[in-house]
């Protein structure tokens, strides 16, 4: 903080003595200097002057209060409401329903919003919806549920994946969203999986991420790619451009000298198959925002980001290193308590979900939400009689076996304590190195969520480092993959403050510490805009569900601002408000209907759709 100087200013009395001369005179000896004259009276103070207004604090010059929300399939309401979206024109937010029977868009009317908050926010609904129904079939291509979608002028873009694993999916496009009942127009096929769908901020092209997962046994492992579909004349094209990234096919080993993370089964026989991994392959897109000339891509898994230049469709791939938790408060127990601690040879892998974009002084800066993501894939072993069977699943290869879940075929995830360590080191003394290791105070990080793949650097197999899932901050990124400011411990020290030892709580009940083990808060969800001559970023908790906020308008000063939440977390209580912000979309004052700035959240758990509006102090 910059120190003020207050100047002073001191007046002297400065006497004169002034001699009037007239007439012509002799020369005569020099008279008497007279007395000083008494000081006159002082005059009366003069009135006060009016009194000034209240300085405004620079964190807190923005408030935020929920004026919408609805609950959509109230009866099952879990995956009902995950990502949204918003068509100004005629103030319609569009929400995916992954919870209805059949692949549904909900078309909710936003249009009857005033600036009133909500007097009850944790039940109250003042939101009515109408549902969009998709197709399950386009061009003889079975199509699973819908898992992104996108809103450009009258366009409406849904990405939906393939119900087999390898075959590519489609984007649905629906136009006229100005009378809020769109229209489908044509399906365009894209990459394996494509998980996330945007338009350019000039609409003159439509980006998916397609991730491309493997099948269960790894036997189908499609390459993750990024699709382009050009806009023209107002219309999407026919056809999509696929850009790949078997360009990096074969350098693994300067990719993971970024930092980067390659998680596979590569080498092994799984159901009868040797698995060999590319690294096109273990690429998997996840989220994207763009410009008109370049767009940025998380590559979560792989703790990446891509970035693809618009102009000739060019792609760089840039490993985001790992943030060295010795700095900050880390809680990696689960007692019931809040329990910090600092810890030498402790990194997070950031392994961000979403990403959003702003400029300052013309330059590009992302922000990512870094959830963390572990891989887990299971496939069936079943007998003659239907039945998850573990001897057929040890005979195929798998690494575990689960009754419900089936046969394991690759996980790379684990806990400190399930791992050796060189005697005496500080790993040995704070995470132990025998499974049968609990108590939390002898050792805090023993059960640790941590990933088997990276620590062991001679390959000797006792683990130097522990490297966990996500880095329970949000981060701002220049271009160039550089950390410009990271929230450090901040999510967990200020949920702590306010939420006591129901911080770190789980989305789909009240047990608070529940999740410190394993990815804490867990930032998932993010969107970033301008509200008066700031810009904010807005950061939501997939686990906790409150929502931090940001000013983030000079990159190199960012500070936190406010932080909300809308659900009772009351230890061992019912699931009520809203719980777990999975998408985010930002509504600026002049296209929204209140006439203020709105955030619209979808929240997968809870299935609702909150509408919060910020206002400036």
């Amino acid at each position: 903080m910059k120190k003020v100087a207050q100047l002073c200013t001191k007046t002297t009395l400065a006497l004169a003595i002034s001699l009037s001369l007239t007439g012509c005179f002799l020369e005569g000896d020099n008279g008497e200097v007279g007395a000083i004259g008494i000081q006159g009276v002082a005059g009366t103070d003069g009135a006060s002057g009016t009194e000034g207004a209240n300085g405004i604090d620079a964190n807190a010059s923005i408030t935020l209060g929920l004026v919408g929300r609805i609950q959509l399939n109230s009866d099952d309401p879990e995956g009902a409401a995950e990502i949204v979206q918003f068509h100004s024109a005629s103030s319609t937010i569009y929400a995916i329903n992954s919870a209805a029977d059949e692949p549904t868009i909900e078309i909710i009317d936003a249009s009857t919003l005033t600036s009133d908050v909500l007097a009850n926010p944790l039940s109250s609904e003042n939101l009515t919806s109408i549902t969009l129904v998709l197709p399950t079939e386009q061009n003889s291509v079975q199509l699973a549920g819908p898992t992104s979608l996108a809103v450009s002028g009258n366009w409406m873009a849904v990405a939906m994946p393939a119900a087999d694993k390898a075959t590519n999916g489609m984007v649905l496009f629906y136009n006229g969203l100005d009378t809020s009942s769109p229209t489908f127009v044509k399906a365009v096929e894209v990459g394996n999986l494509p998980d996330m769908v945007t338009f350019t901020p000039d609409a003159s092209k439509v980006l998916t991420a397609n991730e491309g997962e493997p099948s269960g046994d790894y036997t189908i492992d499609p390459e993750g790619s990024i699709s382009i579909i050009s806009i023209v004349d107002g219309t999407p094209s026919d056809t999509s451009i696929n850009i790949s990234f078997s360009g990096y096919n074969g350098k693994q080993a300067d990719l993971e000298k970024q930092g980067m993370h390659f998680p596979n089964p590569s080498g092994r026989t799984i159901n009868g198959s040797l698995i060999s991994t590319t690294v096109a392959q273990d690429l998997e897109p996840e989220y994207i925002t763009t410009t008109n000339e370049v767009a940025y891509i998380t590559l979560q898994e792989n703790n990446g980001l891509a970035v693809v230049d618009l102009s000739d469709n060019s792609v760089k791939v840039i490993g985001l290193g790992f943030k060295d938790w010795s700095e900050f408060q880390i809680d990696g127990m689960e007692d019931g308590t809040v329990s910090f601690g600092q810890y030498d040879n402790l990194y997070g892998m950031y392994m961000p979900d979403t990403i959003a974009s702003f400029q300052w002084k013309d330059a590009n800066f992302l922000v990512t939400a870094n959830e963390g993501d572990a891989r887990e894939y299971f496939f069936d072993t079943l007998n003659t009689d239907g039945v998850q069977d573990e001897d057929l699943c040890n005979s195929a290869g798998g690494q575990d076996f689960d009754e419900d879940d089936g046969c394991l075929s690759y996980t790379e995830e684990t806990q400190g304590r399930r791992l050796d360590y060189s005697p005496g080191s500080n790993l040995e003394t704070i995470a132990g190195d025998d499974p049968r290791d609990f108590d939390f105070t002898a050792f805090p990080l023993g059960r640790l969520t941590v990933t088997n793949v990276l620590g062991d650097s001679d390959n000797n197999g006792e683990y130097e480092a522990l490297y966990a899932y996500g880095a329970r901050s949000f981060t701002i990124w220049d271009t160039n993959g550089l950390v410009v400011f990271d929230s450090g411990d901040d999510f967990e020290r200020i949920t702590a403050s306010i939420h006591g030892n129901a911080f770190n709580n789980n989305n789909d009940e009240n047990a608070g510490d529940s999740r410190s083990a394993n990815k804490g808060p867990e930032p998932e969800a993010l969107t970033v805009g301008q509200v008066g001559d700031k810009t904010y970023a807005f950061i939501g908790m997939e686990r906790l569900g409150g929502i931090f906020v940001y000013d983030v308008t000079n990159p190199y000063d960012a500070m936190f601002v406010d932080y909300v939440i809308n659900r009772d977390l009351t230890e061992g209580g019912d699931l009520i408000g809203d719980s777990v912000p999975e998408g985010m979309v930002f509504v600026d004052a002049t296209n929204s209907p209140t006439g203020n700035t709105l955030i619209i959240i979808g929240n997968e758990v809870s299935g609702t759709v909150s509408v919060w509006q910020i206002t400036e102090k």
